[in-house]
């Protein structure tokens, strides 16, 4: 990218933003105080914070949300009369999974193969370090044409809503024209993409117990109610044959019909084995970002090493449920308590506890907004126009801030393109990706002035 002075001027940033991303990704930010100390967190936010006050950012605060957790929040007041953009990220971060699973360490941002590996080096640090790239290019070129409000988030991840509910509570904080979430991604690295719809989620933890106590498998297995094997029926009702989901009453079978992800391309980026099958039906589009998805992603029970010869008298699991665009996250988690307290089999006792839910998202990408943003993607990504894909992720505040502010309008963009591996391990970000979508939002800030100045 040259002959532009935005692209000039962020590629030349880009060693100072691999050392900023280096200070941030180090910081063991998982929202979760049972996994990593909160000082992490806190740690996390106040780095943010220092980094806003050096760009010049008034007002900046670190906001003790419902959920226990921090946002960070910052306004640089723009020219008079000019549109205000708020620019959204979050520094909190999931945890490492199985860190001797990891090449390099998850806190330490380490160049690897044209790629900078490091937990939530693009989800979604990365995404804040971008803004600060197209902030610094903007004020390197005549000045930020537009007010800009910044909030970076301290439990997204953890999907409890603590950012949700301050901004309810506070409903004039955030308010702005248009709003950009850095926490999305291109569909394949280099191909310019805004995210047009966003899955909802629901996160509920389910208890059997049948017992006591746990007895032994010989002198009372055959008779004694397992609720471990109580467990794995249950969980099986929430699937078909094919793997398709099946929670009694929630629809199944929309179809998505704009931009496809061929069957090959999904196998190569979810590295499915060779011989084993996708499951459920439909394009891949249809089943990632138009339906209902569950995944049990926990169970308590006893590790195959130490285990004892015994009938298990209590079972837990935790079930994600993805909510796809045209269902309500509300109904969808009444359907799916309904559905495990219905399929519970032996007449075990259950209990059904909601830990997280975010409402799915639709934008209306023929808004102006969306022109300006295309115009940038043209000069950001030569010979490559922007394209529009679905999301099978969830990101909770979009839907408080499209109630809260009806009026903005809301563009996803971000770095957690395929070969990023967000949330699995070796999550890493592409430094060229870091580098185009900086100018693409330095760009898009300045069309969008233009626009609202005409």
């Amino acid at each position: 990218m040259t002959g532009h002075p935005i692209p000039e001027t962020i590629a030349s940033l880009m060693p100072r933003a691999k050392a900023e991303l280096t200070e941030l990704v180090a910081f063991q930010s998982v929202a979760d105080p049972a996994v990593y100390p909160k000082s992490e967190c806190e740690g996390a936010a106040e780095w943010v914070a220092a980094a806003l006050r050096a760009e010049d950012f008034q007002d900046v605060a670190l906001l003790d949300t419902p959920d226990g957790s921090q946002s960070v929040y910052g306004f640089l007041p723009g020219p008079e009369g000019a549109p205000t953009v708020l620019l959204y990220a979050h520094y909190d971060v999931q945890p490492p999974l199985d860190e001797d699973a990891w090449i390099s360490p998850p806190f330490e941002l380490t160049e690897r193969d044209g790629r900078w590996f490091g937990r939530g080096s693009a989800d979604c640090k990365g995404g804040f370090i971008m803004h600060l790239l197209a902030l610094r290019a903007l004020k390197a070129d005549g000045g930020v044409p537009v007010s800009v409000k910044v909030i970076v988030e301290g439990s997204e991840e953890q999907g409890t809503g603590g950012l949700e509910r301050y901004a309810e509570a506070h409903p004039g904080l955030l308010a702005a024209d248009t709003i950009v979430i850095g926490d999305t991604g291109n569909f394949r690295a280099g191909l310019p993409t805004v995210t047009s719809t966003l899955r909802g989620m629901t996160m509920l933890r389910v208890q059997l117990d049948t017992l006591e106590g746990n007895l032994h498998s010989g002198q009372f297995g055959g008779a004694a109610p397992d609720a471990l094997a109580a467990m794995i029926q249950l969980l099986a009702s929430l699937r078909a044959e094919d793997g398709s989901t099946t929670v009694d009453g929630l629809t199944a079978d929309e179809e998505w019909d704009g931009l496809q992800y061929p069957e090959a391309e999904f196998r190569k980026d979810a590295k499915v084995l060779d011989g084993v099958g996708l499951i459920g039906t439909g394009t891949v589009a249809d089943r990632i970002w138009a339906r209902p998805a569950v995944t049990v992603i926990g169970i308590d029970c006893p590790a195959v090493v130490g285990a004892t010869p015994s009938v298990q008298a209590s079972a837990r699991a935790q079930i994600s449920l993805r909510v796809p665009p045209g269902q309500n996250a509300d109904e969808a988690t009444k359907l799916l308590t309904a559905h495990l307290l219905a399929h519970a089999p032996w007449g075990a006792k259950v209990s059904v506890e909601q830990v997280g839910q975010g409402q799915p998202f639709r934008a209306d990408i023929a808004s102006p907004a969306y022109t300006a943003m295309a115009d940038a993607m043209r000069v950001a990504y030569p010979g490559q126009e922007m394209q529009s894909s679905g999301m099978g992720g969830s990101i909770p505040l979009c839907n408080t801030l499209a109630g809260l502010y009806p009026e903005a309008e809301i563009l996803l963009i971000g770095l957690s393109e395929p070969e990023a591996q967000i949330h699995a391990v070796n999550e890493s970000v592409s430094p060229e990706e870091l580098e185009r979508l900086s100018v693409t939002e330095a760009l898009f800030l300045r069309n969008y002035a233009a626009s609202k100045a005409v």
